[in-house]
């Protein structure tokens, strides 16, 4: 019995401890970030050099320290398995119409693998305006 309890601790300990807490961004207004989902006020705009720069930071990173980051996906999608997809909109779009449906504007998309930490980083350009 205090064999399994120690190998199931330890399971856990392996699998919560992956992944990394997110450091601090410079020039990144994460504030800003997060009071315009759906970049609808085009707020996320300004961000996103900063963002991109430092977009190696997020690998390996857990979804808690991403939604601390960024906020709440605006749209989210489940894949096979254990694997989920973030989308963040970088400037406004059809998105921001009531309903918010899918949009084809830039967006930055992270991707989960089965740890629940991010595997793959994405960054649509932003449209000339």
């Amino acid at each position: 019995m205090f064999r399994q309890l120690t190998a199931a601790t330890f399971g856990s300990a392996l699998l919560f401890g992956c992944g990394h807490a997110l450091p601090r961004v410079p020039g990144f207004d994460a504030e800003a970030w997060r009071a315009d989902p759906y970049a609808c006020k085009n707020q996320r705009r300004a961000a996103v050099p900063a963002l991109t720069q430092a977009k190696e930071q997020l690998y390996e990173a857990r979804a808690d320290d991403v939604n601390a980051l960024l906020g709440p996906p605006d749209e989210e999608e489940l894949r096979a398995g254990t694997e989920k997809v973030y989308y963040y909109y970088l400037e406004p779009g059809s998105q921001c119409n009531a309903g918010h449906a899918r949009s084809g504007a830039p967006c930055i998309s992270l991707r989960f693998g089965p740890l629940g930490t991010v595997t793959e980083v994405l960054t649509d350009p932003l449209s000339s305006k």
